[in-house]
């Protein structure tokens, strides 16, 4: 039984796989649409979501499958102190596949030892989100046409970005990739991925504090929230929370190529007079999202 906890667990062959059946899947929907027929998949979040959990259920409803789940832990037994192996021993009485995001860093990988049915992790925490990766992965590969040599810019919270953790491990095994990390110096990339992911693979990046600067080289502008649910002082969250908006104006220097995406949701840090702007991705990321995953659901469940 395969799961998926840590984007790292596919190989660069197998991301490519996926991303082939995902285009697939937006080039002939028709072909797919009984794939999952009488199969179920268990969305248990919780914490809130709204793109990844709606995202998964429509890839399941739209293979011909059902969902059943909760979308809040207050709303299962863990609001009653039941462990996570306890809840996903019960659901995977039920269901066929579940995917589950958890506050808890390693909470999907618990649960995945437990549930007896495959485990997709839909985000634990401030550590690994990895289909949202695998949703930038196609969306990088359908806006550019590669993913290999590219100049990706990652700007806002590279500390708590669970997404900018995972992007820049799936994209460091691709040939001439480098990155521009651009956050407050409080928001700073941590050490352990710069070394992991960067420096012992030779990558090339650099780190600056000024958007303006960085944004006439990029190939991509990968931006990020600030996010108030990871700071434990409230005053640190608002001293930073409008460090970077992008804005018109600011991207008077930037390639007329380049690609613009965020994981969303977004607050503010992407004016809203940029979403009719070619460059602005991130809205076809979001239903990218969608085919990726169905692609993903059907590699588990081996269909």
């Amino acid at each position: 039984m395969r799961n998926l906890i840590d984007i790292l667990e596919l190989s660069t062959d197998e991301i490519d796989e996926l991303i082939v059946r995902a285009e697939d899947i937006i080039a002939h929907p028709d072909a797919y649409r009984e794939k999952c027929r009488y199969k179920k998949l268990a969305t248990l979040f919780f914490e809130p979501s709204t793109r990844t959990r709606l995202s998964f259920e429509a890839a399941m409803l739209d293979l011909g499958g059902s969902v059943l789940g909760f979308s809040e832990a207050q709303a299962s037994s863990a609001a009653k102190g039941e462990s996570v192996a306890d809840t996903v021993r019960t659901v995977g009485c039920y269901a066929d596949i579940i995917a589950m995001r958890h506050p808890k860093e390693g909470a999907p990988y618990v649960a995945s030892q437990h549930a007896g049915i495959p485990v997709i992790n839909a985000g634990d925490g401030g550590h690994n989100h990895p289909t949202q990766t695998l949703t930038d992965l196609l969306t990088i590969k359908r806006e550019k046409g590669r993913l290999d040599n590219l100049k990706i810019g990652v700007c806002g919270d590279l500390k708590f970005g669970r997404t900018v953790h995972s992007l820049i491990e799936a994209m460091s095994r691709y040939e001439g990739v480098s990155f521009t990390l651009i956050s407050p110096e409080e928001l700073k990339l941590p050490s352990y991925v710069k070394n992991e992911c960067l420096k012992k693979k030779g990558i090339p990046y650099s780190q600056t504090t000024n958007l303006l600067e960085a944004l006439p080289n990029l190939d991509i502008l990968y931006m990020t929230r600030v996010q108030r649910e990871r700071f434990f002082n409230e005053e640190d969250y608002i001293r930073l929370k409008d460090s970077y908006i992008l804005t018109p104006d600011k991207l008077a220097g930037a390639r007329e190529d380049l690609t613009i995406m965020h994981p969303l949701p977004r607050v503010n840090e992407i004016s809203v007079a940029i979403d009719d702007d070619p460059r602005a991705a991130y809205f076809r990321q979001v239903a990218n999202g969608k085919f990726i995953r169905m692609a993903l659901i059907l590699k588990l469940l081996g269909l």
